[in-house]
Formats: C-alpha cells, sequence, structure tokens
C-alpha cells in the first residue's frame, strides 16, 4: 500500500486573484480529472484546502507508486476551462510513502507523504518525491526556524540595512534599498536567503512586510527631520503581500502616521509576482501609484512577463535581475539580454536600475549601455541605518528640526 499527498502549487494566488467561488469551481474540476486517472480499488478524498490523498491499495513496490504519479501530474497539462475565466494552468506537487517501510498507521503514512511533498514544492513544484527519513528531521528544523523568526518578530529581532542606490553617470548616491535581517543573537546566524521562504510559506511575511514598511518610512522621516537629503528609499513587497491584499490600506496608514513624503518611497514587486495576480494587478498598482509612490518591477527578466501587460504596469522603474549580471561583460549571452531590457526600458519611458553590480568591468559595461543607476557590493554592502547615514547621506543641513 502506498499513500501519494498531493497539493495544489500556488493554489492560493488564484484563490486571491479570482475568488473563492472560482477557486472552489477548480477545486472541483481538479477532483474530477483526478477521479478519471485512478483505479476503482484506490481511494482519493480532499485532505483540505487544496490537498488531496490518494490511498493506493495494491501497488508493488515504491517504483509503481512513482508510475500513478507520473499520470497523476500529467492531467494538470491541459489548463481548466472554469466559467467567465480565462484558462487556467495549475500544478501540482506530489509526496510519496509506502506501507510498511515509511510508516504502521495511517497518520504516519500521511504525514510522511506530506512531508515528502514539501520536498517536491522546495525542489522546483510540479514533481514528485520519496518520503525519506531526513525529511522528517528537515521538517523538525523547519518547525524550529519558524519558531524563531516568530519569536523576532514579536520581540523586535529584525532591524533594517540599507544597500546604496548609485547613478552611473555622476557616481552620486541618491537613496537606498531597504532590506530585512535578522539581529545577531547567541544563536547561529540566519540570513534573508533562508529566512525569507520559511516566512513566505508559513504567511508571517506579511506581518514582517507590515513592520519593513513602517520601520523604513519611520527611518526616512527622521532623516530627513536631521537634515539629510536622499531622492528615495526603496523597499521590497512580497508576493504573499501582493496576493492577500490590503496593501494599499496599510501603506495609506503607515505614510499618515509617519508623515514620510510618498513621492520618496519606491516599492519593488518581483516580475513574478505581479504575474501571479493576472489582469488584477493593473488595477492594484494604479491604486499604489495614487497613494504617490514610485513602483519598480525588481528581478526583471526572470518571470515571462508580456509586453503588453509591461506597457500597462504604471510603473518608474525596471531593475535587472543580478543574475544577468554576475558574469558580465564576458558572457555573450547575458550581455545581449541585459541590453535588450535597458533598451526596452528606455523605449518605454522608464529608469532603469542593475543589481549586484560588483566590479569596475560590469559598472563601465552598464553605463556604456545606458542603464541609469545600480547597486551592489562595488559601492557597499547593504549597512544599518546609523553606519549608511554616516557614510552616504553626507554632513546634515542646517535646516534641521531641533
Amino acid at each position: 500500500m502506498a499513500v501519494l499527498f498531493i497539493d495544489l502549487d500556488r493554489f492560493k494566488h488564484i484563490n486571491d486573484a479570482l475568488g473563492y467561488d472560482c477557486g472552489d469551481q477548480l477545486l472541483a474540476a481538479v477532483a474530477r480529472r483526478l477521479l478519471n486517472r485512478v483505479r476503482n480499488e484506490d481511494t482519493l478524498g480532499r485532505y483540505g484546502g487544496d490537498e488531496f490523498v490518494l490511498v493506493l491499495d495494491q501497488v508493488r513496490d515504491a517504483a509503481a507508486a512513482a508510475s500513478v504519479a507520473r499520470d497523476l501530474l500529467s492531467v494538470f497539462d491541459t489548463p481548466f476551462e472554469i466559467d467567465n475565466q480565462p484558462p487556467l494552468y495549475l500544478k501540482a506537487s506530489i509526496g510519496i510513502s509506502v506501507f510498511p517501510d515509511d510508516g504502521d498507521t495511517a497518520a504516519e503514512l500521511i504525514r510522511d507523504a506530506d512531508a515528502a511533498m514539501n520536498q517536491a514544492k522546495r525542489d522546483g513544484r510540479n514533481t514528485f518525491r520519496y518520503y525519506q527519513e531526513q525529511l522528517t528531521r528537515t521538517a523538525n528544523t523547519r518547525l524550529a526556524l519558524e519558531s524563531r523568526l516568530r519569536r523576532a518578530l514579536d520581540q523586535g529581532g529584525f532591524e533594517m540595512h540599507y544597500q546604496p542606490l548609485v547613478l552611473l553617470e555622476t557616481g552620486v548616491v541618491i537613496g537606498a534599498e531597504a532590506l530585512v535581517r535578522l539581529r545577531r543573537t547567541d544563536e547561529p546566524p540566519i540570513g534573508p536567503a533562508e529566512f525569507i521562504p520559511v516566512m513566505e510559506e508559513s504567511g508571517i511575511i506579511v506581518e514582517l512586510g507590515h513592520w519593513v514598511q513602517r520601520e523604513v518610512c519611520r527611518q526616512g522621516r527622521r532623516w530627513l527631520d536631521e537634515g539629510y537629503r536622499f531622492e528615495l528609499l526603496a523597499l521590497n513587497l512580497s508576493p504573499e503581500e501582493v496576493s492577500r491584499g490590503g496593501v494599499v490600506e496599510h501603506l495609506k496608514e503607515v505614510l499618515a502616521e509617519t508623515g514620510f513624503p510618498p513621492g520618496l518611497l519606491e516599492l519593488e514587486i518581483t516580475e513574478s509576482g505581479l504575474i501571479q495576480r493576472g489582469e488584477a494587478v493593473v488595477e492594484f498598482l494604479h491604486e499604489l501609484k495614487a497613494l504617490g509612490v514610485r513602483l519598480a518591477i525588481d528581478d526583471f527578466g526572470t518571470g515571462y512577463s508580456s509586453l503588453s501587460y509591461l506597457k500597462r504596469f504604471p510603473v518608474n522603474k525596471l531593475k535587472i535581475d543580478r543574475s544577468f549580471i554576475t558574469d558580465l561583460p564576458g558572457d555573450t549571452s547575458d550581455a545581449q539580454l541585459t541590453t535588450t531590457i535597458i533598451q526596452l526600458a528606455h523605449n518605454l519611458g522608464l529608469r532603469v536600475l542593475a543589481e549586484g553590480v560588483e566590479t569596475e568591468a560590469q559598472r563601465a559595461f552598464l553605463s556604456d549601455r545606458g542603464c541609469h543607476a545600480y547597486q551592489g557590493y562595488l559601492c557597499s554592502a547593504p549597512l544599518p541605518a546609523q553606519d549608511f547615514a554616516a557614510r552616504f547621506l553626507g554632513v546634515p543641513s542646517p535646516e534641521a528640526k531641533t
């Protein structure tokens, strides 16, 4: 006997974008497709939310269960047709546990298949994975990390660092991107590449995002009151924040509370995060723009957005993903892609900034092709607020408030 734990990839984004009625219709359509593929002796049930459990009563071994998993994944190759909606493309991740190797009870088999499914998601989604004992240890470690992050959020355990944004033509620092960091403690250090995905999966990234928005606006207001001058402070909006909603209302509240000028705030949203919201994203961006803030598409070039959409986005800037910058100027493909993105930004009347610039050769390449600005270790690593101000914001003006 084997248990397959099936979880729909990014289903929540569809629910948030199109509504729960559409989501329920989509779940019913998924269930019908799955039922058409399973054998009479197998048992398929909805486990909760966007999760299904399939019990294979008669399978010879794990390889046979894998064959079923491949077949089930193929049902998602064709888009789903839901009333009054464009074709919806959906994928799934599947975890497999086998009796008696992976457990003796139904609860153990479901738990282990769930752990394997989560590994499939971490490995890129739209695939399946077998349960391994190491996955339980990994899950326990992840739970401990989530608990630590929740504790840090509740007890002031995060801080903001600021990385300079530099004009390529003049070398002048015009502002900074605000990047969240976990404060140093006696516990092992954890970088954002490790803790951000955990917070996104657990949902607490939204609470962290609210804290970041308030903290950055407070710091910006403080600098202005001290007489420092800058053109902008940029911060990231996670895909979870974008999909869950409430961003516009919260930002309006924060800007009013802190008195930070909205024209000095730039919100960066990843290209993939915008695509996930579909048509609704255009209205969302216009609502943000109405607050007076600037908008930038982050990690541009990695999300395959439609150019027709891009023309409609009320954004000010494209940020070229660091993956295109790393091997410049030697990599011909990256050089061509980067040049194309810069030209595209010019044609659309947008500013363009390159991330991850670390060498003088990269800086010169970008400058020669008309890129407006850059950020990266060539200028500076992200710095605590006090260090950033001392190094890059210069001497406060005499008009500072006392």
